[in-house]
């Protein structure tokens, strides 16, 4: 506040404000478009594969529509867990992640919908309902390949890399356990649709069945604790030898079980089959399901 003097001799004191306030714009990383990029990238990279598979494209035309839908559904949880793991950026708030996902979800549709046009899939004498089911059911593992994009195209900086590579504390077991069932899904969609799988089940005597089976979870185990993967991790000292098969790979194990059977109910590969054919048939595809999880705890 100053004083002011006119020829009067009166003093007037004038009131001088200085705003120091600015208005901000939100800014975002530039690590985002680098992400983005690579997510992209990893969209096409990880589902071409299923892009290209006839079975995928008959699926969306005669698949369940209320299964496809929970699949569908089922698939934004995944995607907002993995984007506060692995998302475009460094995550700082719950706004950033949910963005990344819904940016994931856009990634897998859009790219899904012109690979599919460009395939000449998408026909316009198709119904409308049918080109929606195709892009959806093509989107979710094209959605998730966008955030894993992230995780294996070199956004993780080698710092990273050194961190010890298992969590503390409960939050971090479950999360873990969160990895393991994308890993399973993502690795399971790919040949889940596939006639080989029905095929395997039903050529295979129990004793190999359950050869499978124990193949699983050893080679679940082995690419984690034995074989020294980059990423993997090691028996902590003074714990059991069981100590990490007890706590990770068995429940790893079951959860590709779970996400097996899921994947294969929502195809309708288990409609009308016996009991022993239908656990038969969930062994079989457990098996590259189980190797999805392991390696989800390695890569992500």
């Amino acid at each position: 506040m100053n004083a002011v003097s006119d020829l009067s001799g009166r003093n007037d004191e004038v009131l001088i404000v200085r705003s120091t306030s600015t208005v901000s714009s939100p800014k975002i990383h530039p690590d985002f478009f680098t992400g983005l990029a690579r997510g992209l990238g990893g969209a096409l990279l990880f589902a071409l594969p299923m892009l290209m598979t006839m079975e995928m494209w008959e699926l969306g035309l005669y698949a369940n529509p209320l299964r496809l839908l929970l699949l569908c559904l089922l698939n934004i949880p995944l995607l907002v867990g993995l984007a506060y793991r692995i998302g475009f950026e460094r995550m700082t708030t719950w706004t950033q992640t949910l963005r990344d996902a819904a940016i994931a979800l856009a990634l897998g549709i859009v790219l899904s919908g012109m690979i599919l046009w460009l395939f000449g899939l998408l026909s316009p004498e198709l119904p409308f309902e049918h080109m929606v089911a195709m892009i959806a059911l093509q989107a979710v593992p094209a959605s998730i390949g966008a955030l894993l994009g992230r995780s294996q195209l070199g956004m993780r900086s080698e710092e990273d890399d050194e961190e010890p590579g298992e969590y503390e504390g409960e939050s971090g077991y479950f999360n873990e356990l969160f990895m393991m069932v994308v890993g399973a899904l993502f690795l399971g969609l790919n040949v889940a649709p596939t006639e080989e799988m029905i095929l395997i089940a039903y050529k295979i005597v129990p004793l190999q069945t359950a050869l499978i089976l124990l193949s699983s979870i050893a080679i679940m185990h082995g690419f984690v604790y034995s074989v020294h993967f980059k990423g993997g991790h090691g028996v902590k000292q003074g714990a059991p030898w069981w100590n990490s098969l007890i706590r990770f790979t068995l429940p790893g194990y079951v959860l590709a079980f779970a996400t097996s059977a899921y994947t294969l109910w929502t195809f309708e590969r288990l409609d009308e089959a016996s009991f022993t054919q239908m656990v038969t048939t969930i062994i079989v595809l457990s098996f590259p399901a189980a190797i999805g999880a392991a390696s989800a705890r390695l890569v992500l």
